[in-house]
């Protein structure tokens, strides 16, 4: 009965927030409560969701000190040189940024923390996205799927978690791994072209030179056989010439714009036309919060707390939160400023804090009530024994929807052992199980039991279930062409 009831509130969860009945947050909290409750442990729920919560305030805490810092650093211009450097090589080719966007998350994901990837890559992509008008969602599901393949890097989770699950060496069950994932990344860059040149096609190409001089009333995009919202339908939409009017204050201003453009084939809602102008100012060369001269200091910052991470000298919600502090006391030694600089980014602390929680409900509620480990028996039981030889396919196929719908510590420290028992009575070695339950990290990113998703989501100004619609296809496609790969060079 638990597990039928584990996986009808995964379901259920999962419709109401793709369909927009409910939002994230208030489904995380309420359909979790509800399915206690028809477990018969509703008493026991307020303990469910303080250990949840317990376990998530680390992350929560880390969230709204890294958001702090990160925003801190873009307002004072630390990322305005990245995102002039890319727009200067992108030009206004969508092709090219979205095949940008996959390499710089795939860079930034070397620090191992999937938060830090998603604001640093939104901070730099989003303006471009903004000023041409391009579809969000693609941003977000290009980032989050090449941040997926990086997060099995030894220090990023998966890897370590697999280690001390099954008693192995990391660097044993990584290095063998390089190809498979090297495969992986590619296909995540070769994805990045195909959606690049859909949106090339839905938006034309020009160049920055072009955009800016163009009239407004001259302004045209090609939207094949979409519709453009706030402009003209059909197979030619107008930008809004609100959007034209910013262009044309800076070459490197982000741009806002009434008129949205949208198409048939990729019907995710492009949130673009909801936000206003006051958040477009990234890149604004006179925004008063510059600090030109303390640049080199701001860089030196960053660099020694992404160190200080990769080496974990310290939790990393300490590094934010010493960052974070530091970061404001130098660049802006005024009280006012700096509560100024604080209320600026309150939005998105609130939002994205307020999500981890609810999700340490589900969470909570999820791992309390024993759905997670009878959803796990039930699956490894499924099982034919005939399949006993090939556990390590098994183990790759079943880390998609395990990882998806659970947390990685339920899957490494709950399953996987399991999974490795039964492996071995055939004689199917631990590290090959262990290799093969990489595979899924692709799908896991866009998890809604990972809280950085949120992160993404919220600074992208992307729905929740718009990106899960528009994303898992293609993380599931690459999660198999990291585990077809694996195969194909005997890895696992």
């Amino acid at each position: 009965m638990l597990t039928i009831l584990g996986f009808a509130m995964i379901a259920t969860f999962l419709v109401l927030i793709m369909t927009k009945k409910m939002s994230p947050i208030a489904a995380l909290v309420l359909i979790p409560a509800l399915f206690c409750v028809a477990v018969g442990q509703g008493a026991q729920l307020g303990d469910y969701v303080i250990e949840g919560v317990g376990n998530l305030a680390p992350t929560a805490a880390m969230l709204m000190f890294a958001i702090v810092y990160f925003g801190v650093m873009i307002d004072v211009g630390l990322f305005d040189p990245i995102v002039r450097g890319i727009l200067k090589f992108c030009r206004a080719d969508p092709m090219r940024i979205v095949v940008g966007t996959a390499v710089l998350a795939a860079i930034v994901s070397l620090d191992g923390d999937g938060s830090t990837t998603f604001m640093i890559t939104v901070s730099a992509m989003y303006p471009l996205y903004k000023r041409l008008k391009m579809s969000l969602v693609v941003m977000t599901g290009v980032a989050a799927t090449a941040n997926g393949v990086m997060n099995t890097l030894p220090w990023g989770g998966p890897t370590a978690r697999a280690a001390t699950a099954l008693k192995l060496d990391a660097s044993e069950i990584f290095v063998p791994m390089i190809p498979a994932l090297a495969m992986g990344l590619l296909a995540v860059f070769v994805l990045a072209y195909v959606l690049g040149l859909r949106e090339r096609k839905r938006l034309g190409m020009l160049t920055l030179d072009e955009a800016l001089a163009r009239e407004p009333e001259q302004e045209t995009v090609s939207t094949g056989a979409g519709s453009t919202r706030g402009g003209s339908t059909g197979g030619t939409g107008t930008v809004g010439t609100g959007g034209e009017d910013r262009l044309r204050k800076d070459a490197s201003a982000s741009v806002g714009g009434t008129g949205t453009t949208g198409t048939d084939a990729d019907p995710v809602a492009d949130p673009a036309d909801e936000v206003d102008d006051d958040e477009f100012q990234g890149l604004d060369p006179n925004r008063s919060t510059l600090r030109p001269k303390l640049y080199w200091f701001n860089a030196g910052l960053t660099a020694a707390l992404l160190t200080a991470m990769i080496m974990e000298l310290m939790p990393i919600p300490v590094l934010f939160l010493l960052g974070a502090a530091l970061a404001l006391t130098v660049n802006f030694p005024h009280m006012p400023d700096q509560r100024a600089r604080i209320a600026a980014h309150a939005d998105n602390v609130l939002n994205v804090s307020g999500m981890v929680f609810a999700a340490a409900v589900f969470t909570g509620v999820l791992t309390g009530t024993g759905m997670v480990e009878n959803m796990a028996d039930w699956v490894v039981g499924a099982v034919p024994d005939a399949m006993g030889p090939h556990m390590a396919i098994v183990t790759g196929l079943l880390s998609l929807p395990l990882t998806y719908f659970m947390s990685n510590d339920g899957f490494y420290f709950g399953v996987l052992p399991v999974l490795a028992e039964a492996g071995a009575a055939h004689g199917v070695s631990p590290l090959e199980i262990a290799r093969a339950s990489l595979a899924g990290q692709a799908l896991h990113m866009s998890s809604p039991l990972v809280p950085a998703v949120y992160v993404l989501v919220g600074m992208a100004k992307v729905e929740f279930g718009d990106h899960t619609r528009f994303t898992v296809k293609w993380a599931v496609l690459t999660s198999l062409v990291v585990l077809g790969a694996g195969i194909l060079f005997g890895i696992m």
